[in-house]
């Protein structure tokens, strides 16, 4: 496999930017059951910890084979299973898709098509078990922005206390297959503005496709004042669109009108877009560098081996050719929108109306692990 060297900042904006933007602190006891008082005062260090280590941050070389698996974590998933009833297990575990992924929508559960047991009709010894197998497959600070956007529906539904969809904790999660390492099997936990999706294949997992959304975008007021859980993504977007001459702008906006969602929507599986905006071969190595962070800092939700592996392989496949697009306005708050298309992913950010963000990630080929399934099928004797 070819050797890259990787020169990049990993998560150098989360941590000089805070935790992620978030503020997880509760002064009203009304929400208290929202979080443990463990999770609920999230410190710097905190956010820091465990997998997104120093080392993620640091140079990154050598030769990347496949991954050793941070935590297959199989024994997360069937206790999850274990602790389920005969009739939450019929809502919560079915066959394994295969190549036919179920639907996905990050719509509200109670407007969803997908499938799954709902978090809040789970007791609190099996949300224990769910979050255990949230945290082994997500970096702290993704299983922390999980949380944190899960929780804005308890201040959307004090916003809009008579639209029936704001529900705290209807969040749906579902296990296809049987965790283990004898053969593939995935899962999904999904809501509004959460969309995880994980394929395990022996020693690989696929994450994508993952979706993160935030209405509000920023807290400004109130007792969670400066929560704002895509802090990062936006930020480091700015700083590049920002950091371009004239004439790199006038490449990189391909249109001034925003869009009112991603394009690409909750479809199961997704081609590149136009090859609009400006291709990284066109940047200086220092906007290259801000490029390359705003990257991390979108998989940084995931644990840092899936994440440094995803880097690695889109240097390897070119990272001159990766566009990035703009569209619409360009200050925070009014809406915009932005695009990172590479030869084998897409990135999609779209801001509605300056406070409600979206952004999603979609590999082309590999999206629900069908690139991994597919060479899993062709020679596995069972597939014969």
């Amino acid at each position: 496999m070819k050797k890259v060297s990787l020169n990049l900042g990993f998560l150098l904006a989360i941590l000089t930017g805070g935790a992620y933007g978030q503020n997880l602190s509760r002064t009203d006891s009304h929400h208290a059951e929202s979080l443990k008082p463990a999770e609920s005062e999230v410190s710097r260090e905190a956010m820091v910890g465990g997998n997104d280590s120093p080392a993620f941050i640091s140079f990154i070389g050598g030769n990347y084979s496949r991954y050793k698996p941070f935590s297959i974590s199989a024994d997360k998933a069937n206790a999850f299973i274990d602790s389920l009833s005969t009739e939450q297990k019929k809502e919560a575990v079915f066959p394994f898709y295969e190549l036919t992924p179920p639907l996905w929508s990050y719509f509200p559960a109670s407007m969803s098509p997908a499938d799954g047991v709902a978090v809040k009709d789970l007791s609190a010894a099996q949300k224990e078990r769910l979050f255990d197998l949230l945290k082994a497959y997500l970096s702290n600070s993704g299983y922390l922005k999980t949380r944190t956007i899960m929780d804005l529906e308890n201040v959307l539904r004090e916003m809009q206390p008579n639209t029936p969809s704001r529900i705290p904790e209807n969040y749906l999660v579902a296990i296809y297959g049987t965790p283990s390492k004898d053969a593939p099997w995935g899962w999904s936990f999904q809501g509004h503005h959460v969309v995880l999706n994980f394929t395990v294949v022996k020693d690989s997992i696929a994450f994508a496709p993952f979706f993160f959304g935030a209405n509000p975008g920023e807290i400004t007021t109130g007792p969670r004042k400066g929560t704002k859980p895509l802090a990062v993504e936006q930020d480091v977007a700015f700083e590049l669109l920002n950091s371009f001459s004239a004439e790199q702008k006038r490449q990189a906006i391909f249109q001034t009108t925003s869009f009112v969602d991603v394009v690409t929507g909750s479809a199961n599986q997704v081609a590149p877009l136009p090859k609009v905006g400006i291709p990284a071969k066109n940047l200086s190595k220092s906007q290259r560098d801000i490029l390359k962070r705003l990257l991390a800092a979108i998989l940084a939700a995931m644990p840092e081996k899936l994440a440094v592996k995803r880097l690695a392989n889109i240097q390897a496949e070119d990272l001159g050719s990766v566009r990035f697009g703009w569209a619409g306005k360009t200050t925070k708050t009014e809406p915009h929108y932005y695009r990172i298309q590479g030869k084998s992913f897409l990135v999609e950010f779209d801001s509605i109306d300056g406070d409600h963000v979206h952004i999603v990630w979609r590999d082309f080929d590999g999206d629900f692990g069908r690139d991994l399934l597919r060479e899993h099928y062709k020679t596995s004797t069972h597939h014969k």
